[in-house]
This record gives structure tokens, C-alpha cells and sequence, in this order.
């Protein structure tokens, strides 16, 4: 990294959704660290199967179903996190970040890391968003797309053209001329069209049959507010910045009201960014697999420290670690 981390940087933690899964993820830091060890064994007695396995040693086909998905990632970006609190325990530091997002299902993992939910309230929502939107998809077949190289008044213009033959929406504004859409066959076709006759770099066809964050969702949705209800959700230590409106979240309600709304809002990512370093984040850490988030962080501000977690025992030892220490003096 070729930025040095200043000692008032604030930190910021981002959690990855659905996408960013792999087989192995979570294995090598289960086997250094007993807080991440710990954290699978939780997962596997609450949701009373082997989840741990199947993140570790697969199949890649039942990892990456909606189902197995949206838990597997949870938890081992919570044993991630558990990992990073143990490390900075064990040097004497504290560990205390001064604001938390998710992209899609990653905020739940932040609702949980801001302590507005329990590690098994929140896995136990995910885990259900998971069979919702599985079930959604089965009643109520749709799609998704990325498109690339458009700008996003161009991508929801042709959103509303496309729209005629039913519904079709942004679902990801990740960053300028990175967006996602979603919605039925039909119009998600004409939608793909349009992008393609505007020019757009890139048009590809998401393997997902699946409209998320779109009204597609509206009765997985209606699901979730049910469990969510009977949740005690409680205020975050510290704020949360939320998909829909890319609003601070400082209260119980507020996080009810954002995980109630999520599966039918898109996801204002590149805005959600834009407000943490308005609130002063300088230092964001992409908690979870992967480091799809990292890369988004630094095309919307290339300004921006970020770093992602690499999942093995040797990244948590290596220089961008004693920056993230550094971050936290």
C-alpha cells in the first residue's frame, strides 16, 4: 500500500454480501486463531449443521446456493472480526472503529459488529434472508445485470424505457459507471439491450434468477420484518451508514427500519462511502472474504485508505496489518 496510515486515521468497517464466498474461506484463520475457532463452533451449534465444513472443504455448487451463501459469508466475516478484536487485545490496543456498513446482506454482519444485534440473532436472520429469497426466486423468477461504463442517470433512463414491460430497477449504485440492475426476464432483456446499444463497456448477465433489491422481493421481505420483530434490536455503539438512503443510524429503529427495507431498496453504495468520509473515515477495513468492497472504496475515492483481510494467518502478520494498528493508536 503506497499511502501511510496517519495516527488520528478513523476507522471504518465495511462487510461484504453475497458474491465473495469461496471454498477454504475461514480455514487457515480457524486453525491460528481460538476467537475465529470459536465463531464457527457457535455457527454450527446455532444453526445445528456443519456450516464450517461446507465453508472449508465445500461442495463450491451448495456453497454458492442463496441459501448456504448469505450464513457462510456472516460467519466468517464475524470470525474475522472476532480475530482482529483478539490481536488487538493481545498488543494491548483498542479496537474501537468509529463507523460500520454492509453491502446487501453484510449489514447485518455490521449490525452485529455496531452490537444492534447478537451474533445469534444476526445469524440466525441471515440465515433466513438466505431461504426467503431462495423461496422469491422460486415463486418469482427474475434477474440481474451489471453494467459497466455508463453513468448511473443513463442506467436508471433505461430502467424506466425497459420498465414498460414490467418492472426493472438499479439495485447496486457501487460506483460512478458501476451499477446493477434488477428485475423481471423480460425488461431485465430490454434493459441489457439498451445498455448495450448505449454503449456501455461492459453488459453481463448475472447467474442469478433471483431480482434482489428490487419489489420482487416484497414477500421475502415481509418475512424478515416478521423475525425481525421479534428481535430486540438494540442502539449500534457506534453509527451505522445504511443502504437505502446512505442515512447515519444511530438508533434500535432506525436499524429495524434498514433491515426491514433492504431486500426491496437498492443498494446506495457508492453514496454510503461518500458519507463515512464526509464523517471523518479515513482508514476502511473490508472485514470478510474477498476484497471486492476495497476496490469499490478506492474507484469512488482513490484518496481513501482501504485495505481488505486476506484469509490467511500470514496477512494478519504482514505490513498492512501494523497500518491498520497504526489506524488505531
Amino acid at each position: 500500500m503506497d499511502q501511510e496510515v496517519k495516527p488520528w486515521a478513523r476507522l471504518a468497517l465495511i462487510f461484504p454480501g453475497q458474491g465473495s464466498q469461496y471454498v477454504g474461506m475461514g480455514h487457515r484463520l480457524s486453525q491460528v486463531s481460538k476467537a475465529a475457532r470459536d465463531v464457527f463452533e457457535r455457527a454450527d451449534r446455532v444453526l445445528d449443521r456443519n456450516l464450517s465444513k461446507l465453508c472449508w472443504e465445500g461442495p463450491a455448487d451448495e456453497l454458492e446456493s442463496t441459501a448456504n451463501q448469505q450464513p457462510a459469508s456472516f460467519v466468517t466475516s464475524m470470525a474475522w472480526l472476532e480475530a482482529l478484536r483478539e490481536r488487538f487485545a493481545a498488543s494491548g490496543r483498542k479496537f474501537d472503529p468509529h463507523l460500520f456498513a454492509g453491502h446487501s446482506m453484510g449489514e447485518f454482519t455490521a449490525a452485529v459488529a455496531a452490537g444492534s444485534l447478537d451474533f445469534e440473532e444476526g445469524l440466525l436472520l441471515v440465515a433466513e434472508r438466505g431461504r426467503l429469497m431462495g423461496e422469491a426466486g422460486t415463486e418469482n423468477p427474475g434477474g440481474m445485470a451489471s453494467i459497466l461504463g455508463l453513468p448511473e442517470a443513463k442506467v436508471l433512463e433505461i430502467c424506466a424505457e425497459a420498465s414498460k414491460e414490467g418492472y426493472v430497477g438499479l439495485a447496486n449504485a457501487n460506483c460512478d459507471g458501476q451499477s446493477v440492475i434488477s428485475g423481471y426476464l423480460k425488461p431485465l432483456t430490454t434493459a441489457i439491450e439498451l445498455a448495450e446499444k448505449a454503449k456501455a463497456r461492459k453488459v453481463v448477465r448475472l447467474p442469478i434468477s433471483i431480482g434482489s433489491h428490487s419489489p420482487l422481493m416484497a414477500k421475502a421481505s415481509d418475512g424478515m420484518n416478521a423475525l425481525l420483530q421479534k428481535m430486540h434490536i438494540r442502539d449500534p455503539h457506534r453509527p451505522l451508514v445504511g443502504n437505502v438512503n446512505a442515512d447515519l443510524l444511530t438508533t434500535g429503529p432506525q436499524v429495524y427500519s434498514e433491515l426491514r427495507d433492504q431486500l426491496t431498496h437498492g443498494v446506495l453504495w457508492q453514496k454510503s462511502i461518500e458519507k463515512m468520509r464526509d464523517e471523518g473515515a479515513d482508514m476502511f477495513i473490508e472485514v470478510g472474504p474477498g476484497n471486492v468492497l476495497t476496490k469499490l472504496v478506492r474507484r469512488i475515492d482513490y484518496e481513501i485508505n482501504s485495505i481488505s483481510i486476506s484469509d490467511d494467518y500470514e496477512g494478519l502478520l504482514s505490513d498492512r496489518w501494523q497500518l491498520v494498528e497504526g489506524a488505531a493508536r
